[in-house]
C-alpha cells in the first residue's frame, strides 16, 4: 500500500500543477481578451458612426434658428470670451436658459468662425461620443457585449436622430445627452461603492446636462429605473453576473436617495418657464386646449414608435392637425396593451418594463402637455426616449433567438441588413439638411397643410430670386391659415415691384394682423415702394417718413422718399408747364426726372426745352449727360 501511494503521489502532483497553471492563465487572459474586444467595439462604433455622418460636413446653416444660435448672434460672433460666458448665464435668447449650449457655440465660433462645416463636425463628434458612451454604459452594467453594441448601433444609425446632428441649432440635445450619459456612468460608479463624493459627481453631471438643455430633467426617474435593471439594487431581486459589489436596498431608500437631485429638477423647471415665458414660446390654454394636448400626447407616443419602426417621410416640422377619435382610441389601447404586457413580464424580463417606462417617462417633458411652439411633435424629441425601445427590441429579440437556438451567422446577417437600411435612410435624411431650400421643400412634400414649411420654402425661394414659385408657396400659406401675418408680409415684398396693387392689398391685411412695431415698419417700407410704382407719391412719402422716424438709417425708406419727393416735384412742374410752357421750366423738369433716374422722361423734357430755346445751356448739358454711357 505504501508503495502504491508512493508511486501515485508524484503522478498526482505532476498532473495537478499544469491544471492550476492553465486555470490561472485562463483567468489572466480572459479579462484581457474581453478588454480588447471592448476597445475594438468602441473603435469600430466610433468609426462607422462618424463616417456615416460625414455627409453633414458639406451642409450649410439653415434659416431655422441657426441665425439665433450662430449666424446672426452678435454676442457669439466675438467667440468664447469672458463677456460671452457672462451673457450665456444671464440670457433667455432662444426661449431657454442653457448656458453650456451657448458656450459650446461660442467655442465653435472661436475655432471655426462661421464655417458651417466646423460646427457640423463638432455635432457629429458629440453624437459619435454619445453612441460610444451608451455602449460602455450598457456593457458595464450588463456585461452583454453584443447586445450593448447593437443598442448603440441603433442609436447611432437611426434616421430619427439626424435632426439633432445635422441641425446646428440643436446642439443642445447632443450636449445635454452627453452629460446625461456621464451622470448615468457616475451613478453606476456610485452604486458599487456609495459615497458623498461619487454622488456629488452624479449631481454635477446632472446639473451640467440641465445647463445644456432641460430635456434631461427626467434623470432622477431614469435612475430609479436602472436600479431595477440592469443594476438590480432593489431588495428581493435575483442576483446576476454583473452584480459585483452592488448592494441591494429597499425601494423606499432608493426613492429618498434621489431626493437631492429633485432640487435641480425644480430649479431647471423654474428657469425654463421663465425663459419660455420671456420669449412667449409657451402656447396658452386658450390657443391649445388641455383636452387637445392630452389627446395629441397619447397619439404622439404611438407616432414616434411608428417612425422608429418605419423611419420615412421625416420632417423638420410637423404641424398641429385635427385629431380623429379612433386614432386616439387605437393609440391608447396600444399603449395600455404594451404597458400591461411589460408589467406582466417584469420578473422574467425586467428590461421590457424598464425600457418601456424609459420611453414613456423621458418623453414627458416634450410630449406636448406643456405646449412649446406650434409643432405637434419633433424628431429631435426622440433622441433619448428611443433608447428604451432599442433596449426592449435588442434584449427581447436576443432572448427569443436564444430560445430558438438561432445560429450566430443568421443573427449577424439580419443585424447587418437592418443597419444597412438605417444607414441608407440616414444618409438620405442628411441630404435634406443641406440647405433651407431642400429642407423645406422636402418638409412641404411629406406633410400636409404645413404653414411653417410653405412660408419658409417661400422665403428660401425668395432669397434665390425665384419669385414666381415663392409667390405660390406664400399663397399656400395664406390658404392654410388666413390670420397669420408672415406670408402676407412676404407677399408685400415679392409683389411690390411686380404687382403693386396686390402688394398693397396684402400689406393692408398684414398691418391688421400684426402688433410688433418693427413688423409694421417693414410692411410700411414695402408699401411705400408699391405706392411709388402706382404714382401715389404723397401716400408713399407718408409711409417712408413713418419708417425713418423709427429707423433713420433705413436705406430703402431714404431712397424711396427721395424718389417720391422728386416725382411730386415733377408733377408740380408739369402742372405749371401745362398752364405756361417755358424752356427753363422744361429744363428743370428734365433735371428732376434725371435725378429720379427716369432717363426717358428726362430726355423728353430736355428736348421740349430745346425746342423752345435751342441755346438753353442747362438743357444742352442735360442732354450731354444723358448721352454719356453709364459708369
Amino acid at each position: 500500500m505504501k508503495s502504491l501511494v508512493a508511486k501515485s503521489s508524484p503522478n498526482t502532483r505532476k498532473s495537478s500543477i499544469p491544471l492550476k497553471r492553465i486555470n490561472s492563465e485562463i483567468q489572466r487572459v480572459a479579462p484581457e481578451r474581453i478588454r480588447q474586444q471592448v476597445v475594438l467595439a468602441c473603435a469600430a462604433l466610433f468609426a462607422v458612426c462618424f463616417l456615416l455622418y460625414t455627409r453633414a460636413l458639406s451642409n450649410g446653416f439653415v434659416d431655422y434658428d441657426d441665425e439665433v444660435y450662430v449666424t446672426q448672434n452678435a454676442q457669439l460672433k466675438a467667440g468664447l470670451t469672458g463677456a460671452t460666458v457672462r451673457w450665456a448665464f444671464t440670457t433667455y435668447v432662444g426661449g431657454n436658459w442653457h448656458p453650456l449650449t451657448w458656450i459650446s457655440h461660442a467655442l465653435d465660433v472661436s475655432i471655426f468662425g462661421l464655417s458651417a462645416g466646423g460646427h457640423h463636425f463638432m455635432s457629429i463628434l458629440l453624437h459619435t461620443l454619445n453612441a460610444v458612451l451608451l455602449f460602455l454604459l450598457l456593457y458595464k452594467a450588463t456585461e452583454a457585449l453584443e447586445r450593448s453594441l447593437a443598442v448603440a448601433l441603433l442609436f447611432a444609425f437611426h434616421p430619427l436622430n439626424v435632426e439633432c446632428v445635422a441641425w446646428a441649432a440643436e446642439r443642445k440635445s447632443l450636449l445635454s445627452t452627453f452629460f446625461f450619459f456621464l451622470a448615468l456612468a457616475a451613478y453606476g460608479w456610485y452604486a458599487r461603492r456609495p459615497s458623498i463624493q461619487r454622488y456629488g459627481l452624479v449631481a454635477l453631471s446632472f446639473a451640467l446636462g440641465l445647463m445644456a438643455k432641460p430635456m434631461v430633467i427626467t434623470l432622477p426617474c431614469v435612475l430609479w429605473l436602472v436600479d431595477f435593471w440592469p443594476l438590480r439594487r432593489v431588495n428581493g431581486q435575483a442576483d446576476h453576473a454583473s452584480q459585483g459589489a452592488i448592494s441591494q436596498r429597499s425601494f423606499s431608500f432608493l426613492l429618498v436617495e434621489k431626493a437631492p437631485l429633485f432640487a435641480f429638477v425644480v430649479a431647471s423647471a423654474v428657469m425654463t418657464l421663465i425663459a419660455q415665458g420671456e420669449s412667449h414660446a409657451i402656447m396658452p390654454l386658450g390657443a391649445v386646449p388641455l383636452s387637445w394636448r392630452l389627446a395629441n400626447s397619447v397619439l404622439a407616443y404611438s407616432l414616434y414608435l411608428i417612425k422608429a419602426i418605419w423611419p420615412v417621410r421625416l420632417a423638420a416640422f410637423y404641424p398641429i392637425a385635427p385629431l380623429q377619435f379612433w386614432h386616439i382610441l387605437a393609440s391608447f389601447l396600444f399603449l395600455a396593451g404594451v404597458t400591461f404586457w411589460a408589467w406582466r413580464e417584469r420578473k422574467r424580463h425586467t428590461y421590457l418594463l424598464v425600457g418601456w417606462l424609459w420611453y414613456l417617462g423621458t418623453m414627458v417633458p416634450v410630449i406636448g402637455l406643456v405646449q412649446v411652439g406650434s409643432q405637434a411633435m419633433a424628431d429631435r424629441y426622440a433622441y433619448i426616449p428611443l433608447i428604451g425601445i432599442f433596449i426592449m427590441v435588442v434584449w427581447g429579440l436576443a432572448d427569443a433567438l436564444d430560445a430558438l437556438s438561432c445560429p450566430l451567422q443568421w443573427r449577424a446577417v439580419g443585424s447587418c441588413a437592418i443597419l444597412l437600411v438605417l444607414a441608407a435612410l440616414t444618409t438620405r435624411q442628411l441630404g435634406y439638411w443641406q440647405n433651407e431650400l431642400q429642407l423645406w421643400r422636402h418638409t412641404a412634400e411629406v406633410t400636409t397643410s404645413n404653414l411653417v414649411a410653405e412660408d419658409n420654402l417661400g422665403l428660401a425661394l425668395m432669397d434665390l430670386h425665384e419669385y414666381d414659385e415663392a409667390i405660390v408657396h406664400f399663397n399656400n400659406a395664406v390658404r392654410i391659415r388666413a390670420d397669420e401675418p408672415t406670408p402676407y408680409m412676404a407677399l408685400v415684398y415679392v409683389l411690390r415691384d411686380r404687382d403693386p396693387q396686390q402688394a398693397i392689398k396684402n400689406g393692408r391685411i398684414a398691418l391688421s394682423l400684426i402688433s410688433d412695431p418693427k413688423d409694421a415698419m417693414k410692411i410700411n417700407g414695402n408699401l411705400g415702394v408699391a405706392y411709388n410704382h402706382i404714382g401715389e407719391f404723397g401716400r408713399a412719402s407718408e409711409l417712408f417718413q413713418q419708417v425713418l422716424r423709427e429707423d433713420p438709417a433705413n436705406s430703402t425708406a431714404m431712397l424711396g422718399l427721395g424718389y417720391a419727393l422728386l416725382e411730386q416735384r415733377a408733377q408740380k412742374l408739369q402742372q405749371d408747364l401745362d398752364k405756361r410752357p417755358t424752356a427753363e421750366g422744361f429744363s428743370q423738369l428734365g433735371t428732376t426726372y434725371e435725378q429720379a433716374t427716369d432717363t426717358r422722361r428726362a430726355q423728353e423734357a430736355y428736348l421740349k426745352a430745346l425746342s423752345i430755346d435751342p441755346r438753353l445751356s442747362s438743357a444742352q448739358q442735360g442732354m450731354e449727360r444723358l448721352a454719356k454711357p453709364a459708369q
